[in-house]
């Protein structure tokens, strides 16, 4: 392509944010939001339309001088990155449209503020510069704390810090890392990194903590997830979309583009407790989300709960562990920002989001029943459901790695049908007993045609996954094999050494 197709994709929504600054009332920031959103989609398709599945390497790319000293401004796409955009600015014009009328101060800064964390989120799968991937991953978190802490519930300004703070240590660490990694090689350049440079086995060891500080607070894992329910329930219907859409999967896209490639030794080393916390993780907050009352903090936990599948699947290094981890990032991405859209529908109603509040609505709400019923399944993992592909393709290669992590993992199925099953019992089926339920009204065309396209997803990837794998594969067997090749590489340079020390 001739165009910059990378950077007009990550830099519209500002485009966006400046049209808003010049015309702040109300009705036509959110205009220029939606309008905004949809053309970086569109944009965002044209870049898929011209992405070659076949070339395992990165593609569309732009490269210029920036900072000086080897740090550019470098921008690119492989079949890892590339879906992750997508799925970005297609979950954008959700969550303009999501705000359309809960969101009635401050419109044209809420508009804004979203469409800063859209250059922000697409501009981190795009990045081929730790420094520009650094700035845009760390840039994200301004943004998403003002969404909590200004549109948020009753204790907003307790989650927005909360959410801050875990994210921002984790990834101070992960810039000492970063300055390492420059002073070691004498350059950002993440291609240069992946493919000339070979870090040594015990500074590979430093290196992963670091980056799974950061990376493991983001997705979250167990026990750094506390941040992730609190800012769920406090932030506003369309933060919660973009928070369990996109923002957890930075740390899932982050271990495949650096902790995996770059530290072959240190991951090999790590795997154990990775599967350990990811098994965790499944198993507890899976139990965790049964015991709770309120709706967003049940799916919460059981966004790490399917977290938890993703980092498992991608350390087993297994061809169907990976890819199944990249497909479930992204049939969550749809999933569980399409539960928390069904959450806002009756919130808008009713203004709690109590359990006990609910009950019977299959009665007066049909079509919400038909669609949230959809959403469940595909979070339980039914086949036919975008959801089940990616569990089985975790599963398949946990078993492939060791049985055992995959009987445990098992269990986190069987138990995600419980909490989900046991959500949609309690709001949709039973008596319409409740008198401030009896004039409760279905889907509006405004919340059907949000809901209808994500409903028609999920059951298409469910049933013909084939668009995506045929996207993620080529770079998936080439990450498998780049580990595998340093990961001798460096087995070669112990037992060198090891002989070595023999000799004198």
């Amino acid at each position: 392509m001739n165009l910059p197709i990378l950077s007009l994709v990550t830099f519209v929504p500002l485009l966006g944010a400046l049209a808003i600054l010049l015309m702040p009332k109300p009705n036509s920031a959110r205009w220029i939001a939606l309008g905004t959103t949809i053309v970086v989609f569109v944009l965002s398709l044209v870049m898929w339309a011209g992405f070659n599945p076949a070339n395992p390497g990165f593609q569309l790319v732009e490269k210029m001088n920036w900072l000086g000293g080897g740090i550019s401004y470098h921008m690119g796409v492989d079949g890892i990155s590339m879906l992750f955009v997508v799925l970005t600015a297609g979950l954008m014009p959700f969550c303009i449209a999501a705000s359309w009328e809960s969101v009635e101060t401050r419109v044209a800064e809420y508009m804004i503020a979203f469409l800063v964390l859209e250059t922000m989120m697409i501009g981190v799968f795009c990045a081929l510069d730790l420094v520009l991937f650094y700035v845009l991953f760390e840039g994200g978190l301004i943004p998403m704390f003002l969404i909590i802490g200004i549109w948020g519930g009753k204790q907003r300004v307790y989650a927005s810090f909360k959410f801050f703070l875990y994210t921002f240590i984790g990834s101070v660490l992960m810039l000492l890392a970063i300055m390492s990694m420059y002073w070691y090689s004498g350059t950002t350049d993440i291609v240069t990194l992946l493919n000339g440079v070979h870090f040594p086995a015990h500074m590979q060891t430093w290196l992963w903590l670091a980056f799974f500080a950061s990376f493991a607070v983001k997705m979250p894992m167990w026990p750094v997830h506390t941040w992730l329910p609190d800012a769920h329930v406090e932030a506003p219907t369309a933060g919660s979309v973009i928070l369990a859409g996109i923002l957890l999967k930075m740390g899932g896209y982050g271990f495949l583009r650096f902790s995996v490639p770059m530290f072959p030794s240190a991951t090999e080393m790590f795997a154990p407790l990775v599967f350990t916390m990811s098994i965790v993780a499944i198993i507890y907050t899976s139990l965790v989300a049964l015991a709770q009352e309120d709706m967003k903090k049940l799916i919460a936990y059981s966004s790490v709960a399917h977290m938890g599948f993703v980092t498992m699947g991608i350390f087993t290094l297994t061809h169907q562990g990976v890819e199944g981890g990249i497909f479930q990032m992204l049939s969550h991405g749809v999933v569980s920002g399409a539960l928390f859209l069904c959450v806002g529908v009756v919130y808008d109603r009713m203004h709690t989001r109590e359990i006990a509040a609910y009950g019977g609505l299959v009665s007066r709400m049909p079509l919400y029943a038909a669609c949230f019923m959809v959403f469940t399944l595909a979070n339980v993992g039914l086949p036919g459901t975008s959801g089940f592909i990616g569990e089985f393709l975790t599963m398949l290669g946990a078993y492939l790695h060791n049985s055992s992590l995959a009987i445990f993992s098992a269990t986190g199925v069987i138990l995600s049908a419980a909490y989900a099953l046991f959500l949609y019992r309690r709001i949709i089926f039973g008596a319409l007993v409740k008198p401030s339920l009896q004039a409760i009204e279905d889907l509006t065309a405004r919340e059907i045609t949000l809901l209808a396209p994500l409903v028609v997803i999920t059951i298409a990837l469910g049933f013909y996954p084939k668009p995506v794998l045929d996207v993620t594969t080529p770079a998936v067997a080439k990450l498998i094999a780049d580990n595998k090749t340093a990961l001798a590489l460096d087995h070669t340079k112990v037992v060198a050494e090891l002989h070595k020390g023999a000799g004198r």
